[in-house]
């Protein structure tokens, strides 16, 4: 008997990983992407992009509705914030490798003309979406990972990471058969939702600075 089974109930993005090639092709698989079901309702995979050879790398969780009208990470508000408060931090922006866990995005809606509300990605998604971000880490080879948030941070270090515990300082762990470096701080979304935004902000630079100075 023919399994029916669809490839996004297997919930692992592996079968569609090219063999070889940059990011570039990496991008261009990503496209194709039926790893998990948040394909079907996305608009378009949304990959990393930045400096194939940055030296510091910033993860996110998923790409909010700007980005996936756009197929850019980090071009909507959040994204414009993050710009800001890396310059403010001593790091360029234009230096950077950004991506995130999840490459499509997730959301619900009331009715179809109505604004698609974000929602957090599963574990189970986050999973799936991993053999991405390990080949991405894999091309690029930061010296620097910049956890943004937590979502990113259980991806990449995970379910018991907790941003609140770890926001600021330099931790080394092994990510994906690789000794990494990252700095865990606050998604810049947080920041926008924030009832004390100034305050919000500055420690998010706060915590940037300290990635600079890790990189010094």
């Amino acid at each position: 008997m023919v399994s029916t089974k669809a490839p996004e109930d297997a919930y692992t993005a592996e079968p569609f990983l090219p063999e070889r090639g940059g990011l570039p092709a990496l991008r261009k698989a990503a496209a194709e992407c039926r790893g998990c079901p948040l394909h079907r309702d996305a608009t378009q995979t949304v990959f990393g992009a930045g400096n194939a050879h940055a030296r510091v790398m910033l993860v996110g969780e998923q790409p909010g509705d700007q980005e996936d009208r756009q197929g850019k990470p980090f071009v909507g508000p959040a994204g414009k914030l993050l710009d800001r408060a890396l310059a403010e931090a001593g790091l360029d922006p234009a230096d950077a490798y950004v991506t995130n866990a999840v490459k499509h995005f997730k959301f619900t809606q009331a009715e179809p003309r109505k604004r698609r509300i974000h929602k957090a990605p599963s574990l189970r998604e986050m999973t799936a979406c991993g053999p991405w971000l390990a080949a991405e880490l894999a091309v690029v080879e930061p010296e620097l990972i910049v956890v943004l948030g937590a979502t990113a941070g259980k991806a990449l270090l995970g379910s018991s990471f907790r941003v609140t515990q770890v926001r600021g300082t330099v931790l080394e762990e092994e990510i994906h058969g690789r000794r990494e470096r990252l700095v865990p701080t606050v998604h810049p979304s947080a920041v926008l939702r924030a009832d004390d935004r100034e305050a919000a902000y500055r420690g998010l630079v706060s915590d940037l600075e300290v990635a600079a100075r890790a990189l010094a």
